[in-house]
């Protein structure tokens, strides 16, 4: 199997490389070719540690990234963090929400975004019979048109897991034993229920840890109000 990271400059490559597991190839690209030294070098120590049989191939080449490839994982930043700051500020001044995977910053990131990963996908639809899974946000939007391109695709958001590793601490339970109720877009989802054994305990957790599962912008009262669960 083989593993192509686009964009593998980022912070989070380390984390996926810890979790990786019978892979014959890790390919990792980046087109900052410093950003990719580092990471790279820390993947690299990393796998050695845990005794990785496989290839790791470093490259600012996308063909040889993904040529071949089993699974592609975009996870890129169009315009890097200076983007990012005008996503998260610009809308401020007009009273609205700054964030990048909603709202007007959420649109301007997906208007950078977009093209670029059409253009990925079509390169990875030449080389490979590969599964696009799409960790750069804004998620939904990139992985509709993704879909909408006819790419065998999915999207990918770590709110989900969050969720369920942080209510099955708080209920004291392994996060195996839990089910998250959730729909809607990342960033804008909500939980409707929580399964514990075939049993909804979502409004005993909102009951006993309410302060907990408050966060700023979704205060307590809310979440009791409704009976439900925003992620932000």
């Amino acid at each position: 199997m083989k593993v192509a990271v686009i964009g593998a400059g980022s912070t989070y490559t380390p984390e996926l490389v810890s979790g990786l597991f019978d892979v014959d190839e890790l390919a990792l690209h980046d087109i900052d070719a410093a950003r990719l030294d580092v990471v790279a070098g820390l993947a690299g120590r990393m796998l050695d540690r845990t005794g990785f049989g496989g290839r790791l191939t470093q490259t600012t080449d996308l063909d040889r990234a993904i040529e071949g490839a089993d699974f592609v994982l975009i996870q890129i930043r169009v315009g890097g963090q200076s983007a990012r700051l005008s996503d998260e500020t610009l809308p401020l001044t007009c009273g609205c929400i700054g964030q990048e995977t909603t709202g007007a910053g959420g649109f301007a990131k997906a208007l950078r975004t977009v093209p670029v990963a059409l253009e990925i996908a079509a390169r990875v639809r030449e080389l490979s019979d590969a599964w696009i899974v799409d960790f750069t946000n804004p998620v939904g939007i990139v992985t509709r048109a993704l879909l909408d391109a006819g790419h065998r695709a999915i999207g990918l958001c770590n709110v989900a897991i969050g969720f369920e590793r942080s209510m099955a601490r708080m209920l004291g339970v392994e996060p195996e034993r839990l089910l998250v109720d959730q729909v809607g877009l990342n960033h804008l989802t909500w939980v409707r229920a929580v399964w514990l054994d075939e049993r909804d305990v979502l409004g005993e957790l909102i009951a006993e840890h309410g302060d907990e599962l408050a966060v700023p912008g979704l205060p307590r009262q809310l979440i009791e109000g409704v009976g439900g669960g925003a992620s932000c």
